[in-house]
C-alpha cells in the first residue's frame, strides 16, 4: 500500500507568493513516536540498572556486615568471659577474707598501732559490676565502636578491683597468721598480766607476761607463725625463745628445758619449738610467756583464744 503523502500550503500575505510543502506521513508519525516514547524508556532502562546496581551493594555490604557481626560476637564474648572470671576470683577472694571468729576477735583486740600496719590504702573508685554489667547490655544497641570501650573499661575496673581486693585479704591473712591466738602449752595459770608480789622477795612488781605451770618436758607450742628471733640462755629467763611474727608481734618463751628450733628458723602456729623447764629465775616447772606488740608489752589473755595444739 503505497503511503500516504499530504501537500501543505503556505500563502505570503504581503505578495501573494504561494509555496507547498510535500509530507509523507509514515516517516514523520515514527519521528514523533521516536521523540515522545524512546526518552521515557531509555530512563526506565537506566533506572533499572542502577536499582540492580545498588542491590547488588547492599548485597556486598550485608555480607560484610555478616562477617563484621560475627566478630563482633565472638570478641564481646570474650571480653564477658573474662570479666565473668575476675569475677569469681573476687568471689573467690571474699570468701577468703572470711576469718575464723576466735581470729577475729583476736585481731580486734590487737593494739590500733599493729592493725594500721596491716591496713591497706582506699580502694581505687571503679564500675561496680552489676552496673558495669548494665552498661555493657546498654552498649549492645550501639556500634562495636560505643561498646568495645565500654567492655574494656569494666574489664580493667574489675582488673583493679581484684589488685586491691587481693591486698587487702592478704594483708588480713598474714595479720591473722602472726597474731598470737593459742596457748603455748598445757597447764595452768599460776602468774597473770600486771602487778604482783615478787616470788622471790614479797616486794610490789610487776609481771610483763603469763606464768604456765605444768610438767617439765612439756611441749611449748608457736603461738602464731613466725621467725626465730634467738634461742639462747638469757639471764632471768633462763633458756628463752623470742619469735618475731610481723606486724610488729613479738612472743617469748622462757625458762624452757631444751629449745626445738634454731635461730632464723620460720615456724608455723602450732610447731613446736621447746619444751617446759625451770632454767634462769624460777621456782618450778613453768612456762614463762609473753607478747609485746611494737616493742610494748600486752597482756596475753586479750589474744588467746584457742587451746595449745595446731
Amino acid at each position: 500500500m503505497p503511503a500516504k503523502r499530504y501537500t501543505v500550503v503556505i500563502a505570503n500575505r504581503s505578495n501573494g507568493a504561494l509555496r507547498r510543502l510535500t509530507i509523507n506521513l509514515r516517516p514523520v508519525l515514527m519521528m514523533v513516536v521516536g521523540v515522545t516514547v524512546l526518552p521515557p524508556l531509555l530512563i526506565g532502562v537506566s533506572l533499572k540498572w542502577s536499582a540492580r546496581a545498588q542491590i547488588d551493594q547492599l548485597r556486598a555490604a550485608n555480607d560484610v556486615l555478616q562477617v563484621e557481626n560475627g566478630s563482633y560476637r565472638a570478641a564481646t564474648g570474650e571480653l564477658t568471659t573474662q570479666i565473668q572470671s575476675l569475677e569469681d576470683v573476687i568471689s573467690d577472694l571474699g570468701a577468703r577474707a572470711s576469718l575464723d571468729p576466735a581470729a577475729a576477735h583476736a585481731i580486734q583486740r590487737l593494739p590500733a598501732v599493729v592493725k594500721s600496719r596491716a591496713a591497706g590504702g582506699s580502694t581505687e573508685p571503679g564500675t561496680e559490676p552489676d552496673a558495669a554489667l548494665s552498661n555493657v547490655l546498654a552498649a549492645s544497641l550501639f556500634s562495636p565502636e560505643d561498646t568495645f570501650p565500654i567492655l574494656r573499661g569494666v574489664l580493667q575496673g574489675l582488673e583493679n578491683r581484684l589488685r586491691f581486693v587481693k591486698g587487702d585479704v592478704e594483708r588480713r591473712e598474714a595479720l591473722a597468721a602472726s597474731t598470737p591466738t593459742i596457748w603455748p602449752t598445757h597447764g595452768w595459770l599460776t602468774g597473770t598480766f600486771g602487778g604482783r608480789s615478787d616470788p622471790f622477795t614479797g616486794e610490789p612488781g610487776y609481771h610483763q607476761g603469763l606464768d604456765i605451770s605444768t610438767e617439765k618436758g612439756q611441749p611449748v607450742y608457736a603461738t602464731a607463725d613466725g621467725t626465730v628471733e634467738s634461742s639462747s640462755y638469757t639471764g632471768d629467763y633462763g633458756n628463752l625463745i623470742i619469735l618475731r611474727h610481723g606486724f610488729g608481734l613479738v612472743t617469748r618463751y622462757g625458762h624452757l628445758s631444751a629449745f626445738g628450733v634454731k635461730p632464723g628458723q620460720d615456724v608455723k602456729r602450732g610447731d613446736i619449738i621447746g619444751y617446759v623447764g625451770s632454767t634462769g629465775r624460777s621456782t618450778g616447772a613453768h612456762l614463762h610467756y609473753e607478747i609485746l606488740a611494737n616493742d610494748r608489752h600486752i597482756n596475753p589473755l586479750q589474744l588467746l583464744t584457742q587451746p595449745a595444739n595446731r
